[in-house]
């Protein structure tokens, strides 16, 4: 499921007189609003009346966007909850029952096999389950919500270019919550600029082809700037003397000078040494550590979860033929309420943690790396019961 939502370039480039619809107030103005949005960008108004004839608010949407909790789970937790035996076995036999199109894609896209298994499987469960939600109307809902306006009304004119194209029933399209489509869970404006007819068969099919939907998905990850013949997350084993506030994200050194600093990979070889990587440690320097490459990033442009993101890189080189990883023995983390409690405490000492929701997002993680190297605690990033009485 993507946060971030590229946006096709005829709506980048609207014309500057076009009316905009304000988020809020009844459904029915903001319906209005639309309209008059969609016809001041060049749409025939009896083609709007269509698309729009059957749309409703659907509040189970934001019932689903305001609960999703499972973020607040740590790394180790959330990954053992959807990383299943099944998972794995249903992977290996997608690969080989697709092997031509995985071929294919690695040639012609530059992605790996085990990149697309695993959103396939995280996402809908190599397509069994790809939601039942009425496409426009999540995003007509969602675009209604002030919460995130302008990264969903976009989407909605997308679906409209869809619509005249003949790929987008208003009526029966169904998809995820927040709007997306298919098997790999895309957007319409992202199936409008890198869908696939994978298949031949002149059509783009993200719910009924799986060569549509992987194809388009790598096209996407093209799109979104992905390497070709690179990796993008590796097991690795660290030093104990290692400077902790050397690691996350926001510090990238090459593999060589990582591998001058005693960072050994756990399984084969690290990746080339001119590479930038840094080291990630998901539950600090006591647990899982990993160095993450430059495709790594690219992961948070289909998803901004930080837990998400690392299961599904990870689970991506275990579909690949990476071991199980070494869960070590984390300290003890916080719970959603502690970790609200800490957000506050950091928020006030001048810290940008954006949001308190009790997620330990990357500008939470920053923080407290911030402050555990100014409390002299080992700066791992990863918030315990001591940093909080500390702080």
């Amino acid at each position: 499921m993507r946060f971030a939502l590229p946006l096709v370039a005829s709506l980048l480039l609207a014309p500057v007189a076009e009316a905009k619809a304000p988020c809020g107030g009844t459904f029915g103005s903001f319906l209005s609003g639309i309209k008059k949005e969609a016809v001041s960008k060049g749409h025939a108004p009896a083609t709007v009346d269509r698309f729009l004839s059957s749309a409703r608010q659907d509040p189970k949407v934001i019932k689903a966007d305001r609960s999703q909790g499972v973020f607040q789970l740590d790394f180790v937790t959330f990954s053992r909850r959807v990383i299943s035996q099944n998972r794995v076995d249903n992977g290996r036999r997608n690969s080989k029952k697709y092997d031509k199109v995985f071929d294919y894609i690695e040639r012609n896209y530059g992605v790996s096999r085990g990149v697309l298994l695993a959103f396939w499987a995280l996402e809908t469960d190599y397509g069994a389950v790809q939601g039942d939600f009425n496409t426009l109307n999540a995003l007509l809902t969602l675009s209604h919500d002030c919460r995130r306006p302008d990264l969903f009304r976009p989407q909605v004119f997308a679906a409209l270019e869809l619509f005249e194209k003949g790929s987008f029933d208003p009526a029966r399209t169904t998809g995820a919550w927040a709007g997306e489509i298919g098997m790999v869970q895309m957007l319409p404006g992202d199936i409008l600029e890198n869908g696939v007819d994978g298949d031949g068969d002149g059509k783009v099919s993200l719910k009924t082809s799986p060569p549509d939907a992987l194809m388009s998905g790598a096209n996407m990850l093209r799109d979104l700037g992905w390497r070709a013949g690179e990796p993008w997350l590796q097991e690795i084993v660290v030093p104990q003397n290692l400077d902790w506030s050397k690691t996350g994200l926001h510090t990238k050194m090459r593999v060589s000078d990582w591998a001058k600093l005693g960072v050994k990979p756990r399984a084969g070889g690290l990746g080339a040494g001119n590479l930038p990587a840094s080291v990630l440690l998901p539950m600090g320097r006591k647990g899982p550590a990993f160095l993450a490459y430059p495709n790594f990033d690219i992961y948070f442009e289909w998803n901004k979860s930080f837990v998400y993101v690392t299961t599904a890189a990870y689970f991506a080189t275990r579909l690949e033929g990476a071991p199980v990883y070494n869960a070590g023995n984390a300290e003890p983390g916080l719970s959603g309420g502690q970790m609200k409690q800490l957000q506050q405490k950091l928020r006030a000492r001048g810290h940008d943690v954006g949001k308190v929701d009790g997620i330990l997002g990357a500008k939470t993680r920053a923080a407290v790396q911030a402050e555990q190297k100014r409390l002299g605690l080992p700066a791992d990033a990863w918030p315990t019961k001591a940093l909080l009485g500390k702080l």
